[in-house]
């Protein structure tokens, strides 16, 4: 069972936006799977590796579309962008310390962060780009 179903609380209403937060979904939930066979220790470092490369170029994708259509929410969205990239980096960093909290607070944290940005943050900018011609 996943931790997180794709569904339409969490579209965008931008295809391709949509088509990258799946995949985020997925690797979260790759995670969350490994966790329930007891293996989260054995995946969570590619894991957070493979999180880590894939949010730097989703995020850049997603502000690159926020720039095309003059987003005003374009700043706030990087800040947040960054400190979830930080945070991943930060995990990285306690894992090779030997000190990372339980894989299942990182599985949790990944997965609050990603709705609750995705709902409260993503979904706002849905008008701007379908505006702009953005689809």
């Amino acid at each position: 069972m996943p931790l997180l179903n794709w569904n339409s609380s969490l579209s965008v209403g931008i295809p391709s936006m949509d088509a990258q937060h799946q995949k985020l979904i997925n690797i979260i939930n790759r995670l969350h799977d490994a966790m329930r066979e007891g293996k989260g220790k054995d995946v969570i470092a590619p894991v957070l590796l493979e999180l880590h490369n894939y949010t730097v170029t989703h995020f850049t994708a997603e502000e690159k579309l926020m720039e095309q259509c003059k987003y005003e929410g374009l700043a706030l969205q990087k800040q947040q962008h960054s400190n979830f990239v930080n945070q991943i980096k930060k995990y990285q960093s306690d894992l090779e310390k030997g000190s990372l909290a339980l894989p299942l607070s990182v599985s949790n944290f990944l997965k609050d962060w990603l709705v609750n940005h995705i709902q409260g943050m993503d979904k706002k900018y849905e008008s701007s780009m379908k505006s702009a011609g953005i689809k």
